[in-house]
């Protein structure tokens, strides 16, 4: 099993930052990639950006591209999203999740998702 707990959450006016981590424990040798998706009130979950575990490659939604950084700090074994340039529209819960195979963009590929960190961002 692997569990996933997520912090770092809070409320910033619009062009602040944030950087919210994302502890991994358990059997965590199956994990090929990790993600982060964000959830706003009333609307569906969307994929935000993901990381390939070993190689470390990364892709980002288009609306964050940019703004967003996600990064892993394996002797921590910790995933990170660093959020700069942060807008309103990018309030929502923040949901870390790792997958063994599929499309990180699909997150029905999914097996692992933590519970959320709220993120507010005040105009």
């Amino acid at each position: 099993q692997v569990q996933l707990a997520e912090s770092g959450g809070g409320s910033v006016e619009a062009g602040g930052t944030l950087r919210l981590s994302c502890a991994v424990s358990g059997h965590h040798s199956c994990i090929y990639f990790a993600s982060w998706f964000r959830q706003a009130v009333g609307r569906e979950r969307e994929w935000v950006a993901g990381m390939l575990i070993r190689g470390g490659r990364s892709e980002y939604a288009d609306s964050v591209k940019g703004r967003f950084t996600i990064s892993q700090d394996n002797a921590k074994n910790t995933l990170y999203l660093q959020m700069n340039s942060l807008k309103p529209e990018d309030s929502g819960m923040y949901y870390c999740a790792a997958a063994a195979s599929g499309t990180w963009s699909d997150e029905n590929a999914y097996g692992y998702w933590g519970q959320g960190t709220q993120v507010t961002v005040s105009s």
